[in-house]
């Protein structure tokens, strides 16, 4: 088997495609002798701010000499990085060993009408879980796919728990209001496992105290039992924060090399998480371990300034709620420059919603198109708009390319909306000249 028939294979279950519930995961996982049951597991859910809380917990305990899981949707690069240690995605050698594994397990299931169609996520989940306890890792941090509750992943049964924001996105399966999906991520809160909680509106957190208080589950709250004050931005790129809580005190000046207001929210989340873990496992909790592994996370595509001259900005920003958050940010720290706005989405989100947003940025021009990607914006929508506020692209290639020629000293180019759209527009940047940086 070569590498691109083991990820065909996987791919290939995409056709059942995103089904709520365990029963298939937890048969898939009983015939590998249950490894989620042996691993030890930080589960994080949460609208946005999954990924870049992941890396800053992740650089924290490798800083502490930890061996580290990671296990991530989607992927920006390429497809093995979605399971890593250490940073390091698993080998194309590895990952056609642990298909040939699960190929004729899951054949086997199929036989079985109950449990048959598995998904390319609940075989990606077993197989990262099964992974990680083979390689003997101290620590598995493990990315929620969708919602929580009835998440693949939440077969697990972690050491923490966190939940980054509550925001509007998968409205049709998670349910249209606030309340609803804070249930919904509310479900990975387990008996007496302490979970850590970020910048959350007020309705959402009530479903979320009630739940770690039904499971007697000790809750961390942002801006309560620890908290972060936003300092400034990092001249070079970053933002500046505090951090305090009542055991470690305050923590000054530390930089993330993310830009962002939401960034130092996520990097506070990641800090109690570690404190929690370092107090759980009586493992010393010292302040360099947090400021090294801070500068160290990177997570691409969010806020990543891929060239400096002309400035290209990357953000995968694909909900309303991560919208909303970017427009802050251009705001606050890009209003001398002029933006254009290179955007595609998905279908299934809120497109005119998003759009609203970015027309919010001022000196700002948008250019919609579409990529090459089930479900991917149909441009036929925007054809009969009698609108100049924005202009249709049919090839992205092209209008990146023309943009690109057209821009002067205080241009900015951002290139925002789906993650998989801005992946594709970042392979091809890099193949053209290489990043600008690596922060």
């Amino acid at each position: 088997m070569t590498i691109n028939e083991a990820i065909e294979w996987i791919h290939s279950r995409k056709k059942f495609g995103s089904r709520p519930g365990l029963e298939r995961v937890q048969a898939l996982l009983d015939r590998v002798d249950n490894p989620e049951k042996k691993l030890p597991v930080i589960h994080i859910a949460g609208t946005n701010g999954k990924g870049s809380t992941i890396a800053y917990l992740r650089t924290m305990l490798e800083e502490t000499g930890l061996t580290v899981g990671s296990f991530t949707s989607p992927y920006i690069e390429f497809f093995n990085e979605r399971i890593a240690i250490n940073g390091e995605a698993i080998s194309d050698e590895e990952l056609i060993e642990w298909v040939e594994k699960y190929q004729p397990i899951v054949d086997d299931l199929d036989q079985q009408p109950e449990i048959n169609g598995i998904t390319e996520f609940e075989v990606l989940t077993a197989l990262a879980l099964d992974y990680f306890l083979t390689k003997a890792v101290d620590v598995a941090v493990v990315e929620v796919g969708l919602g929580g509750l009835m998440d693949s992943t939440n077969v697990v049964q972690p050491i923490l728990t966190g939940i980054t924001t509550i925001g509007y996105d998968h409205t049709e399966i998670l349910g249209d209001t606030l309340t609803a999906i804070a249930q919904q991520k509310a479900g990975i809160i387990k008996k007496r496992i302490p979970v850590v909680t970020g910048n959350i509106p007020a309705e959402a957190l009530k479903e979320i105290e009630n739940k770690a208080q039904k499971e007697s589950a000790m809750l961390y709250r942002y801006q309560q039992e620890y908290a972060v004050t936003y300092l400034r931005p990092d001249k070079q790129w970053g933002e500046w924060f505090d951090f305090r809580d009542e055991t470690v005190g305050r923590i000054k000046q530390l930089r993330v090399g993310l830009l962002g207001r939401h960034q130092v929210e996520n990097a506070g989340v990641a800090i109690e998480l570690y404190r929690l873990y370092c107090q759980q496992k009586k493992v010393p909790f010292e302040e360099r371990n947090v400021r090294n592994g801070l500068l160290k996370a990177t997570w691409p595509a969010r806020m990543e300034r891929i060239s400096q001259e002309p400035l290209v900005i990357l953000d995968g920003a694909h909900n309303d709620h991560a919208i909303e958050r970017l427009v802050e940010n251009l705001k606050k720290e890009f209003g001398h420059y002029r933006i254009k706005i290179l955007f595609s989405a998905l279908e299934t989100k809120n497109i005119d919603q998003m759009l609203k947003d970015l027309h919010q940025i001022p000196k700002a021009r948008i250019y919609i198109t579409t990529f090459d990607y089930p479900k991917a914006l149909d441009l036929s929508h925007f054809d009969d708009r009698e609108n100049q506020a924005f202009t249709v692209v049919s090839m992205w290639q092209f209008g990146l390319a023309e943009l690109l020629e057209s821009m002067e000293e205080d241009d900015l180019l951002l290139v925002t909306g789906s993650l998989y759209f801005v992946s594709e527009v970042r392979q091809l940047l890099l193949n053209l000249g290489g990043s600008d940086e690596k922060h």
